[in-house]
């Protein structure tokens, strides 16, 4: 009894050292991403990714209250509020209680809050640090309550969910921006707050984004940029929404084209928090999507500290042969000036016949690269082995840099990971947690 007292009052007064040492939070969730999606995209893209160089490592339990497997509702409502809450809702406990999130807290106590996705503003992930409601399917509701809130910088899609609130955001002091041209020339103004809404609905996918959308590491720059100008302490957090997409469509190729823009908007704040060092960075996913099962000889995600987790499954995908394919892929577009001699090309390298329905499907897609690379893993026969479509309750990997990182360096219940940070930056947990 007196070493588990010992240890509780440790923990205590690690985190009272940290308290005050933290300015900043900032929270990135890789929507649908589990340890094996980053693998896998660290492997093929022969890269260590950003989230990768974490000083600390561990893993996150993600079931719902009332199911083994989460929706993101339910998740993101434990995340932002440390409340498990049935799939569906947002913000709400099943007894229709209310209960409050992060930016609610954090903006009562002198911070600046934002969000940045790359999913419409009101889907149920960025819904959960400021709405409240019993369904997420409520996404006018929501829209309300965004304009209605405390936040300060808001990046995303979903403008057509906002086309009757535009005197409600101007009454709120909301300047409303439309494209990623007037996002990247916006100067920030004492008392103003600011929502980009960049599409009707979801941004395009990273591999097909238009001029006029901004890339998630551009909206995470802005957003830093507007939140740090005046020197107040900021949480920001930031999704990368259509992981989660790419992996209902077991798509590898999208997936990883999706995990390398959230880790490029990782480092955009990296780079942030170096020259900030009260800065703690965050990086989990609010669940996994897709069931990814890897299988490869002697390799194996080590960490500079904390845990690692052995690859293995009875499943494998060729990740050697994937990673070939992509710089083969690559150069053969680079050498073809039309869809004959890229049809020539991609014969002649792979050795493969393609029938008309696949040379129409590269010819016609956006992304040639993503759609050579589907028909050629595809006739090797080595496709990525996914499970499911659907979402797993598999842990999730949660990262962290700067002040207090150890205290993420376990196996966690999400509904801890806003604990702790209220707890890092000094402020009391009491009004944010209870036991549902």
């Amino acid at each position: 009894m007196k070493k588990i007292v010992l240890i509780f009052l440790l923990i205590a007064l690690s985190l009272i050292i940290y308290a005050g040492e933290i300015q900043n939070v900032i929270l990135f969730i890789g929507d649908g991403m589990g340890q094996n999606h980053v693998v896998a995209t660290s492997f093929i893209e022969g890269k260590e990714l950003n989230m990768l160089q974490a000083d600390f490592f561990g893993y996150v339990q993600t079931f719902s209250l009332n199911s083994k497997v989460t929706d993101s509702a339910a998740a993101a409502t434990a995340l932002a509020t440390s409340y498990k809450t049935n799939n569906g809702m947002i913000g709400m406990l099943p007894n229709d209680e209310t209960i409050p999130n992060l930016t609610e807290i954090l903006s009562r106590n002198g911070y600046k809050t934002g969000i940045v996705v790359t999913c419409r503003i009101t889907h149920a992930t960025p819904a959960g640090f400021y709405g409240h409601v019993k369904s997420r399917d409520e996404e006018l509701r929501l829209a309300k309550q965004l304009v209605d809130s405390n936040l300060m910088v808001v990046f995303g899609g979903g403008a057509n969910y906002f086309e009757e609130l535009q005197e409600d955001l101007k009454f709120n002091r909301f300047d409303y921006l439309k494209t990623k041209q007037e996002m990247i020339s916006y100067v920030g103004k004492k008392g103003k707050k600011v929502i980009g809404l960049f599409s009707e609905d979801h941004l395009h996918p990273v591999t097909q984004r238009t001029s006029d959308e901004p890339t998630l590491p551009e909206m995470t720059k802005k957003a830093i940029e507007i939140l740090s100008k005046d020197g107040s302490p900021f949480f920001l957090m930031v999704e990368g929404s259509q992981i989660d997409m790419r992996s209902h469509e077991n798509d590898l190729d999208g997936l990883i084209k999706e995990v390398l823009e959230f880790d490029e908007a990782i480092g955009v704040a990296l780079e942030f928090a170096e020259k900030n060092p009260d800065t703690l960075v965050l990086v989990t996913a609010d669940h996994e999507t897709g069931g990814l099962i890897l299988n490869v000889s002697g390799l194996n995600l080590a960490t500079k500290k904390g845990l690692s987790m052995p690859i293995g499954g009875s499943q494998t995908v060729d990740l050697e042969t994937m990673k070939n394919f992509q710089k083969e892929i690559t150069q053969v577009i680079s050498h073809s000036s039309n869809i004959n001699e890229l049809k020539n090309s991609i014969e002649k390298c792979f050795e493969i016949t393609l029938t008309p329905t696949e040379i129409n499907s590269i010819e016609d897609s956006q992304d040639r690269h993503s759609a050579i690379f589907k028909v050629i893993v595809g006739k090797a026969n080595c496709t990525a082995k996914w499970s499911t479509t659907e979402h797993t309750d598999a842990l999730v990997p949660i990262y962290a840099y700067g002040p207090g990182a150890e205290h993420f360096s376990e196996v966690l219940d999400n509904t801890d990971v806003p604990k702790t940070i209220l707890q890092l930056v000094e402020i009391s947990s009491t009004s944010l947690i209870k036991t549902p």
